[in-house]
């Protein structure tokens, strides 16, 4: 019961902020472009901001190092769902402009806005470091591949091999901020604490305002796009079936020995809802906004019923 308590309460403040964006597009508040430059500023400003003081505050060098080992055991994970994914999507003929979106939901997950809360909860701050070395994957994995995937899946399905590779989209503003913060924790670079603060104050921004945007989408398209149809079915599986027992298989072949709060906390987290940055990635792209909204709107929801249902069977295990 505690479980389910501290799910809704983690998903009621999310889903009213959507409800707000959804009201305020419907009654004329925003501008015909203000979508398109939230998701600017979301991507180019608050998100490289967030994940450097996100990097500062929880992690220090040694502490990597110390929990370097469960890094292989999360990016073995990661690396079969990209897999799995990529079979799933050709085997369905997913058609362009979803792939990116299938496949990222299939492998990367909320944690920082909904996982590390829930993760909190559920074990404790003992638990926290484990929660950083999946964080730590999953931010690589987002700002690498998820967003590279994303940025070249085109509804129009055009073939982008005979155009000039640009270097651009391996290197988002998101991943600077990521590479940059990793070079102030290995060279012990101090951060001054207004800069500390400023940082934290503009990256505060990226989870409203994420939200916010998801509910100016569905208000542009209509709540008809909330549906269940064959590729979000596929997707919501991938999410929170075969992520987790992936993770679950990667764990039990491999680690040895590896603490109980570390387990449960990898399998939690390969059970978070999708992340809430896919439409405004998506719409960079020129992909399926629509169906990302759906995506990361009806996961959120289903995360609700999925974490208790989760918890539990790892009792079993």
């Amino acid at each position: 019961m505690e479980i389910l308590t501290t799910s809704i309460q983690s998903i009621i403040p999310i889903i009213a902020i959507i409800v707000l964006g959804y009201f305020l597009q419907n009654h004329g508040w925003f501008g015909q472009e203000f979508g398109q430059n939230l998701s600017r500023l979301i991507m180019n400003i608050a998100l490289p901001a967030s994940i450097f003081v996100s990097v500062m505050k929880y992690l220090t060098f040694d502490k990597l190092v110390s929990l370097s080992e469960g890094l292989f055991y999360t990016f073995a994970a990661f690396g079969l769902g990209y897999i799995f994914a990529y079979i799933v999507v050709k085997v369905f003929h997913v058609r362009p402009g979803r792939r990116g979106t299938m496949i990222n939901t299939f492998v990367n997950a909320n944690t920082i806005f909904i996982g590390l809360p829930l993760n909190i909860a559920l074990f404790g701050n003992k638990a926290l470091p484990y929660f950083l070395i999946y964080y730590i994957t999953n931010t690589i994995s987002t700002w690498t591949l998820g967003v590279y995937l994303m940025t070249r899946d085109s509804k129009s399905g055009k073939s982008k091999g005979a155009e000039k590779f640009d270097w651009k989209k391996l290197f988002p503003a998101p991943l600077i901020g990521f590479l940059v913060s990793l070079v102030f924790l290995v060279l012990k670079i101090p951060v001054p604490t207004f800069a500390t603060s400023t940082l934290t104050y503009i990256g505060n921004i990226v989870t409203p305002l994420s939200l916010i945007y998801i509910g100016i989408v569905l208000a542009k398209a209509g709540l008809k796009t909330i549906t269940f149809d064959r590729d979000t079915i596929i997707t919501l599986i991938g999410r929170f079936v075969l992520g987790p027992l992936v993770m679950v298989a990667v764990l039990l072949l491999t680690a040895k020995n590896m603490p109980t709060d570390e387990f449960k906390t990898f399998v939690i987290q390969s059970s978070a809802p999708a992340l809430a940055v896919l439409p405004i990635l998506a719409s960079h792209g020129d992909g399926d906004v629509e169906f990302s909204t759906n995506v990361v709107t009806l996961s959120t929801i289903l995360f609700v019923i999925v974490i208790p249902i989760v918890d539990v069977l790892l009792g079993y295990i």
